[in-house]
């Protein structure tokens, strides 16, 4: 029996990496596959893969939007799809992985020799983006809940020295958020470079922070190091005796000074000048345009439940947190309850219109949806795309839109509707609660209306 190995990976870690290897697993089970999962989501690298597995193994299903360690599979056929077609349709991924066509030593030899060059050209831009995101989504996540905590003892209460609100803020703000765009530049370049991109990146990012380009310098930094450090290791080749020294010292030092020069001198400036004038817009927001936004960013988070384009607004809203506005966030978060919250209301509203299984399902989509889980929505969606997609879409942009447009903000970037328990977390937390129902109806009601009767009852 062939033997097949598969890594899932999202950029959070928390649904779509166990959703996906929960399917792969299911459809090698049907299909009579060995199979080995290794996934690697928010608590770590579980049920990693031996060197032995991957020498007894066929085949490599990669279905990751970061990072996974690829060039431990170096000489083995591999597989790579987008984590989402491993959830909907995980039987065809089995299929293309068994028909790969066998390695050979003559294969092996001439991947090997390519390594740094193919892990340069197959993972794309985003893909380098999300690894970055995915190390900084922890120190923001704990970082917010932080200044969140901080806030139960009144909204000016970190002001006075010596209390534990003060202790509280500092360990959120001046350390946790401190830390957010270097750890964002550093492991883009990571993603591009491996381990010598690390300090190159970390260096650019703490300079986008203090050169008050941030977010974006960040972003950009971390590009610059990842690729600046791949280009020095492809062509910068030293005599055998004097090889430990180029990742060690000449890497870091040539890199880093490169980076930071061009961040000082060429790229923080002009960025500086961007952010602030993007900050000087959304702090003159007029309703308007604030429910606009709201409105698109919503759809956005719906579009396709923790895909790329959810991502996109996810890590844009992020990103104003350490520029203090707080939101988009709270959009986001509200945008991205939605969808499941109103499947579930609509197997209530509607039950004629579900099958059992999917009533049954549509309980579980309401847990994951106060939890600001999107993914819930995802079975829903991909058993009826047309009439499922288009409804959460216009269900979470009301959402985002009245969030916006009633000035709800946020300082918990996750959590759900636990972090609405926090007191001062919130602001507005009324009509940042009337914004949540509003959408989630929407989406039930419109439900209700386009989805097709079922045979079953």
């Amino acid at each position: 029996m062939k033997k097949i190995l598969a890594v899932t990976a999202c950029p959070t870690g928390i649904a779509h990496t166990y959703m996906a290897a929960e399917a792969l697993g299911q459809a090698a089970v049907e299909k009579q596959v060995d199979i080995k999962i290794e996934t690697r989501g928010a608590v770590g690298v579980e049920n990693e893969l031996s060197e032995a597995d991957i020498a007894e193994a066929y085949a490599i299903i990669i279905a990751a939007e970061t990072d996974v360690g690829e060039a431990r599979f170096d000489g083995k056929a591999i597989l790579k799809v987008a984590i989402g077609e491993a959830i909907k349709d995980p039987g065809k991924v089995i299929d293309q992985a068994m028909a790969l066509p066998p390695t050979t030593p003559k294969v092996i030899d001439q991947a090997v020799k390519n390594r740094e060059e193919r892990s340069f050209q197959v993972t794309g831009p985003y893909k380098h983006l999300m690894t970055g995101v995915s190390y900084m989504l922890p120190i923001v996540v704990a970082g917010g809940l932080m200044i969140a905590v901080s806030f139960i003892f009144g909204i000016e209460a970190f002001k006075e020295q010596g209390t534990l609100a003060e202790a509280l803020m500092t360990i959120g703000g001046g350390s946790a958020f401190a830390l957010m765009v270097p750890m964002l530049a550093g492991f883009i370049a990571f993603s591009i470079a491996e381990k010598p991109g690390l300090a190159p990146g970390l260096i650019g990012g703490m300079l986008a922070t203090k050169t008050g380009a941030g977010f974006l310098g960040g972003i950009i930094a971390g590009f610059l190091a990842g690729y600046v450090v791949q280009f020095m290791k492809t062509y910068i080749k030293l005599p055998k005796n004097f090889a430990g020294l180029l990742p060690i010292l000449i890497i870091p030092f040539v890199g880093s000074a490169v980076v930071g020069l061009l961040m000082i001198y060429v790229v923080g400036t002009p960025v500086k000048a961007i952010m602030d004038g993007f900050s000087g817009w959304l702090a003159n927001l007029g309703a308007g345009n604030a429910a606009l936004l709201g409105l698109v960013l919503g759809a956005m988070m719906a579009f396709d439940m923790g895909g790329p384009v959810n991502k996109a607004a996810y890590t844009f809203a992020i990103g104003l947190l350490g520029t203090g506005f707080y939101g988009p966030i709270a959009a986001v978060m509200a945008a991205g309850m939605t969808p499941p919250l109103g499947i579930w209301l609509a197997t209530l509203l509607a039950p004629r219109k579900f099958s059992a299984e999917e009533r049954e399902a549509g309980k579980a989509a309401g847990v994951l949806g106060i939890s600001f889980i999107t993914e819930g929505a995802i079975p829903f969606a991909a058993a009826d795309p047309f009439r499922v997609i288009p409804s959460i879409m216009i269900g979470s942009a009301v959402t985002g839109a009245l969030s916006m447009a009633f000035g709800a903000t946020l300082r918990a970037p996750h959590g759900g509707i636990f972090v609405l328990m926090i007191p001062n977390a919130v602001g507005n937390l009324g009509m940042y609660v009337i914004s949540l129902i509003a959408g989630t109806v929407v989406t039930a009601l419109i439900l209700s209306v386009v989805k097709k009767k079922k045979a079953e009852v």
